[in-house]
């Protein structure tokens, strides 16, 4: 098929996979060879690029996750209904169309996506490749036979060399890092691991711990557990805990347990009890409890007994019903009757008729 300018009235392009498998509305349309190098295409059209315009290309997608086609963030059900990727708020919209259909698979491959205007990288997007993308009537250049492991050191340089502390450079950086993690290649495993050392900033630090435990699977969890074990940084292993709140492997509730039991910090023992609540079960609600009773510092009390009300209500209020009536501290005991009192729950008036009729 003879690649041509799409209309700008909104036509649809159906291309066969090895080219293009994403739906292209509204771009005008060039196709260039990535075989020779993809950093050395990619720095070409920085040098000449002043308007704006997409960059874009292929690679194999990692196993298990689904990319939103609206949003950066991967559910189990995605609705591939147009992104228009040149209006406000991060180029997404959310549209109110029902989806045309729910895939019940990921699709095998991503579309790794860059914005170029003013000879600089804007932003880096990515998606599924089934999603339909509309780029506002801007040029696409699309690069033909990218190799996985050149996108990853493109993508880690661009992490690297981000300057974190100003918000466009934290974008650029939080891009590619998510690009990165939705790579197939175990190779990104290793350059996200090579971003959350500690001779890096914290934010990406934090951005890498986050996709290791949200998309790489065992390894990835493997390497958060390594790092909330031995990582000096507090700071670095307060977020931790919600990265492995988001992984799906099973040991990672037993990781937060240990955590909330034993990191030498008291905000991150809180922040573990938090995120233990969120994921809820008989494992989290007694880990929760041993540290009302355990803990020695009463703010990581305080923290268990809002986790105990962060439950849902058939295991924690019995719980702070017990706590209320029961523990030896008086600002615990404080603690669980005011999480109580917001509760709205039955159990929670009945324990407050008894007490105040004593």
């Amino acid at each position: 098929m003879k690649l041509g300018i799409l209309s700008t009235l909104g036509l649809i392009l159906w291309l066969p996979a090895v080219a293009l498998p994403a739906r292209i509305v509204n771009a005008k349309q060039e196709t260039r060879s990535g075989a020779n190098g993809l950093e050395r295409v990619l720095q070409g059209i920085l040098t000449t690029q002043t308007e704006p315009a997409w960059v874009g290309y292929v690679v194999p997608a990692v196993a298990g996750r689904q990319l939103s086609c609206c949003s950066d963030w991967g559910g189990s059900q995605r609705d591939c209904s147009s992104c228009r990727l040149e209006e406000k708020q991060n180029g997404v919209r959310s549209t109110t169309e029902a989806p045309k259909s729910v895939k019940l698979e990921a699709p095998a491959e991503i579309v790794v996506l860059y914005r170029i205007a003013q000879k600089q990288l804007e932003k880096i997007r990515v998606f599924s490749a089934d999603c339909e993308l509309d780029f506002g009537g801007l040029p696409l250049i699309w690069l033909s036979d990218v190799k996985p492991a050149e996108s990853l050191r493109w993508l880690g340089s661009v992490a690297t060399d981000a300057t974190v502390e100003n918000r466009e450079g934290r974008r650029r950086a939080d891009g590619a890092i998510m690009a990165i993690a939705h790579h197939q290649a175990p190779e990104a495993d290793r350059l996200l691991e090579t971003l959350a050392a500690a001779s890096r900033p914290l934010e990406l630090r934090k951005q890498a711990a986050f996709w290791m435990g949200t998309v790489r699977g065992r390894t990835g969890y493997e390497a958060l557990r390594r790092l909330v074990r031995e990582d000096t940084n507090e700071k670095l292993r307060e977020h931790i805990t919600f990265a492995l709140s988001q992984s799906q492997e099973p040991d990672a509730i037993l990781t937060l347990i240990q955590t909330a039991r034993e990191d030498a910090s008291t905000r991150v023992r809180g922040q573990a009890l938090f995120w233990l609540a969120k994921k809820a079960g008989r494992r989290a609600a007694e880990a929760i409890a041993a540290a009302i009773d355990q803990d020695p510092e009463t703010q990581v009390k305080k923290k268990a007994v809002f986790a105990l009300h962060q439950l849902p209500k058939d295991e924690g209020i019995p719980l702070l019903i017990q706590v209320a009536r029961n523990n030896k501290n008086p600002v615990v005991r404080k603690e669980a009757m005011f999480w109580l009192g917001q509760s709205n729950d039955s159990r929670a008036l009945e324990f407050f008729e008894e007490v105040l009729s004593k």
